[in-house]
């Protein structure tokens, strides 16, 4: 006679089995049998890669156009507690098989919950041997350009939680070559080994760098002013030519009496190297204003002070990749000058009648300089960044030896930096600037008060299109100054996101910004204007902007209405 259990113990072994099918469908990396390879999802088939093989198109195993698996597919099964000493399980596999996701993976179905695992296995990294990259959507872009810019070469360890993971995929989108960019990972030919999958999606790379336009104050060759004049420009360059990464661009800028052309050229990957090559070519043909008040020149009395001036030059540089978000450059640049100053030219400054400094030198001159660039990049998006970090420190020396005319040394300091808050995905901006100059720079070199002012207009390719001082919103000694060697700017932005697509606009953001900027000149540090006292003897100004930042698959276009704002008088005397 068969022995049955006692109907509490056989309801004891039902209670044992449904514990283990719960914990075998809640917890894959459970182990409850003979330890298996696990195996990639329904309908996949695990191809052996050479670990040196790169495929532009898609895997054999999986078509065209489908989300490559997430990386909890490749996984494998954790070993058991005690596992003979011949297994074949890869020394970097995992110790447990918990699903994991790339930065920048396609969106997944949410998995069940895990139980909590132990401290230990949490603080275990999950890591792989990589076997292989594979590129998918890269019909323009050549291969070698995009593994450029990947930090991961087949043959080493991969972990998924390194930040260069993340960091790769920013630097691939800030090239402009791409309006996407997905990473994912496939299960290798041996266990504890992983292919890497890069899904592109290009974009046009003949783009339009800036557009400039507006209206403008400035004045004649004889320094009558007047009242309004247009000004333009346009920056376009082929960033991808002909799949390479190299960069090929020109500039144009015109304006009342003054005309500025640029050419560019940028290789990525000179001659196969890990070194980048820069060439410029400019011409500036072009007129500059001075003088606050009062004005007499050569004796007669205008306006402003006009300079009429050539530059003709270039520059070339040479950089290296020192991180993925990181690089340095380094640029030597040679230009010839031909300035017609006023013979003479005064003007009233402080209530009081002073010489006009006019830095530079009439007649031929030469400039020569050498600068040293170290640039930090942690953006992950080119155009409409939601965080990150983009800096520039800049070092410029024009020394004697070098065979210029002009001995002055320079150094800028520029940061900004974007948080996402955390409602509706609005984004805020902090961005400063400090720069300063000793020595005799040319005036074209120093600072310029509407680089700063966001009511005046910025220069164009190095031409300055407008005569008037800042606006002086707080009285200050700002309205005495146009150039200086010291500057600073603290500023902040509000961004709103209206609209996210994916065919010709890609996104468009509402933003708004204000803050405080600061400019002297060596004079005005030594010597102030006499009828300014306390405070309103720093020359500070406030700015602020409103505007609309389109990102197209033409580049990136903003249009923003402070411009307009600066023609509404301000004070009584604008």
């Amino acid at each position: 006679m068969t022995a049955f259990p006692s109907r509490p113990a056989r309801a004891w072994l039902c209670v044992q089995e449904l514990a283990a099918i719960i914990a075998v469908s809640l917890c894959p990396g459970v182990v409850l049998a003979q330890p298996t390879e696990t195996a990639l999802p329904a309908g996949e088939q695990a191809a052996p890669i050479p670990s040196d093989a790169v495929a532009p198109s898609a895997a054999p195993d999986q078509p065209r156009g489908e989300p490559a698996p997430a990386l909890s597919e490749p996984a494998p099964a954790a070993p058991p507690a005690a596992e003979p000493a011949a297994s074949t399980a890869s020394p970097v596999a995992p110790t447990a098989a918990r699903p994991r996701a790339l930065p920048g993976a396609a969106p997944r179905a949410p998995a069940p919950a895990a139980p909590r695992r132990a401290s230990a296995d949490e603080a275990t990294p999950l890591r792989y041997m990589l076997e292989g990259i594979e590129l998918r959507g890269n019909e323009r872009t050549r291969a070698r350009v995009v593994l450029r810019y990947l930090p991961f070469r087949p043959g080493e360890v991969f972990d998924v939680d390194d930040p260069r993971v993340e960091l790769a995929r920013y630097r691939l989108l800030g090239t402009g070559f791409f309006r996407d960019v997905q990473f994912s990972l496939r299960k290798g030919s041996r266990r504890g080994s992983v292919v890497l999958v890069v899904d592109l999606a290009e974009r046009n790379t003949v783009v339009v760098n800036n557009v400039w336009m507006g209206l403008s104050a400035d004045a004649d060759t004889r320094g009558r002013a007047r009242p309004l004049t247009a000004y333009t420009g346009l920056d376009v360059a082929e960033t991808n030519l002909a799949g390479t990464g190299m960069t090929l661009g020109s500039a144009l800028g015109l304006a009342q009496d003054q005309f500025a052309l640029r050419v560019r050229f940028l290789d990525p990957a000179f001659l196969a190297t890990e070194w980048m090559v820069d060439v410029s070519l400019l011409y500036n043909d072009a007129n500059d204003f001075f003088g606050n008040a009062g004005v007499r020149a050569s004796p007669q009395v205008t306006n402003s002070a006009v300079v009429q001036y050539r530059r003709f030059g270039g520059s070339l540089g040479v950089g290296r990749d020192l991180s993925v978000s990181s690089q340095v450059w380094a640029h030597y640049r040679l230009e010839s000058i031909d300035a017609a100053p006023p013979l003479a030219a005064s003007h009233v400054r402080g209530g009081e009648r002073e010489p006009i400094l006019i830095d530079v030198i009439r007649g031929q001159s030469v400039l020569s300089a050498i600068s040293g660039t170290l640039r930090f990049d942690t953006r992950d998006h080119p155009f409409l960044p939601t965080q990150g970090w983009f800096s520039n420190l800049t070092g410029e020396f024009a020394l004697l030896p070098l065979g210029s005319h002009y001995d002055y040394q320079r150094i800028d300091l520029y940061a900004s930096h974007w948080w996402t808050l955390p409602w509706h995905k609005h984004v805020v901006r902090l961005e400063l600037f400090v720069g300063t100059i000793t020595g005799d720079a040319p005036f074209f070199e120093q600072y310029y008060v509407g680089d700063f002012s966001d009511f005046l207009p910025a220069r164009v390719l190095g031409l300055n299109v407008d005569r008037r001082p800042s606006p002086n919103l707080l009285g200050t000694s700002i309205e005495e100054v146009r150039y200086g060697q010291y500057a600073a700017k603290i500023k902040g932005e509000y961004r709103i996101p209206l609209y996210r697509g994916r065919h010709s606009v890609y996104g468009i953001d509402l933003y708004g910004s204000a803050g405080m900027f600061g400019l002297a000149h060596r004079r005005d540090l030594l010597t102030p204007p006499r009828n300014y006292s306390g405070l309103a003897q720093v020359p500070v100004d406030v700015t602020a902007d409103i505007g609309v930042r389109m990102d197209t698959t033409v580049g990136g276009v903003a249009l923003a209405f402070s411009n307009v704002l600066g023609f509404i008088p301000v004070r009584g005397n604008w």
